[in-house]
């Protein structure tokens, strides 16, 4: 199948993982996610279309290192020789979480690409609910911590589920996202074709990239759909103001970025 460290050409599913100073989480998620891949990916001799009822695929997974300090891109270098189809983007200044994420999308091979947290808080396990929609015409999926079906373990404070209530009309209000109600959660699946118009277009690096690419997506016609996944909640999550803030400027740059026309060109950077 994979000779070591090289990806087949006909990848269908690339994961993206962007990482800042995740040299100790790190591992562990991504033998996670191997593990399960390892499950689905084709055999020698098989053929896919034949084996469409247990989804066999062959996969890459990509680790977009933010200007680490730590030993993160080391770490992933070292897990190669054992994770076969894994690769790192080693960017060498700190851009953001939207701008690595962005690096991944646009880098990878994959007819399907998907960016999950290294911090493994919603498991690989659940890209299998996102196919079905795939097959039903959505270009985006999106999981959801805010809908019907979703799980949270441990389930969160009255308070901190609230203020999420709050701030995710907020968003809705502001971008016009109308009916998607967690905008932020960083398990997105997206087609190769929605990657390459959306993705060219975003400008917003750090706290509201996920608004913007959905923004952007839906100005461009683009279908998206919210799935409910399990997130293991982290009890020891802080909710921060000052990023509610920074969230909240780069919110109002979508808007203005809307207003004045700037999503209609892509551009390279």
């Amino acid at each position: 199948m994979y000779k070591t460290n090289q990806i087949s050409n006909g990848v269908k599913l690339s994961v993206i993982v962007p990482a800042y100073n995740e040299e100790k989480r790190l591992p562990k998620t991504l033998r996670e996610i191997y593990k399960y891949l390892s499950t689905r990916a084709i055999a020698k001799g098989e053929d896919e279309r034949s084996s469409s009822t247990t989804q066999s695929y062959d996969s890459e997974i990509i680790v977009v290192s933010d200007g680490s300090k730590d030993r993160t891109v080391e770490v992933v270098k070292e897990m190669m020789p054992t994770i076969k189809n894994l690769r790192v983007i080693d960017e060498k200044e700190n851009y953001g979480k939207g701008y690595a994420v962005r690096q991944g999308m646009l880098k990878a091979k994959g007819d399907y690409r998907l960016f999950t947290d290294a911090d493994n808080s919603t498991s690989i396990d659940q890209v299998e609910k996102m196919w079905p929609e795939f097959e039903r015409g959505y270009d985006i999926v999106s999981g959801s911590r805010d809908i019907k079906g979703a799980v949270l373990d441990p389930p969160q404070s009255w308070w901190r589920m609230r203020i999420g209530d709050i701030f995710n009309l907020f968003v809705q209000a502001i971008v016009g996202l109308w009916g998607i109600w967690d905008t932020q959660c960083g398990f997105k699946g997206f087609t190769k074709k929605s990657v390459e118009d959306v993705f060219p277009r975003c400008k917003i690096n750090r706290f509201a990239f996920d608004p913007e690419i959905l923004v952007i997506a839906k100005k461009l016609g683009y279908k998206i759909k919210e799935i409910p996944v399990i997130w293991k909640n982290d009890p020891e999550s802080k909710v921060k103001f000052k990023n509610m803030v920074k969230m909240g400027i780069d919110l109002l740059k979508v808007r203005w970025n809307l207003v004045t026309k700037k999503y209609t060109k892509k551009h390279v950077q």
